[in-house]
């Protein structure tokens, strides 16, 4: 097995039905909720919303302030047209804005939102990367 993988990532959340209602409003739809936890199964790993102060107790640390913002999850789309209408759901659902998709320094067209605990997500296009017909991405390497 690579060491080179995540299987689970695990968003902390003041308010889990908030959390479940906004990433419902974005399509997402749960495959396991257990009291406390939601789970949404992703292509080869699962993304879960846990209570925040349940979740730093599960890390051994109670009590602790988890922070957010200083990692960004990321949605790769095929065109830019695509990066606009995730971008307009995402406001839709109650997203925080914090940059509206645009051209970037690198050749490609990004934006960012916040969830409403201020998990930062981007949405972009990148033309030097390729998505299969999943949405599966590969970053191209040198022969």
């Amino acid at each position: 097995m690579t060491p080179q993988r995540v299987t689970l990532i695990t968003l902390g959340v003041a308010d889990l039905d908030r959390a479940r209602t906004f990433y419902t409003d974005l399509g997402w739809i749960p495959v396991e909720e257990q009291p406390g936890v939601v789970f949404y199964q992703l292509d080869g790993m699962a993304l879960g919303l846990f209570g925040a102060e349940a979740l730093a107790e599960d890390q051994g640390r109670p009590g602790a302030e988890l922070g957010t913002g200083a990692m960004t999850l990321a949605q790769n789309f095929p065109d830019r047209e695509s990066v606009d209408d995730a971008f307009e759901m995402a406001l839709t659902a109650g997203a925080e804005p914090l940059k509206t998709p645009e051209e970037v320094f690198w050749g490609g067209y990004s934006g960012y939102f916040a969830d409403p605990d201020g998990h930062v997500w981007e949405l972009a296009h990148n033309p030097f990367w390729t998505l299969d017909d999943t949405g599966r991405l590969t970053i191209p390497t040198e022969s």
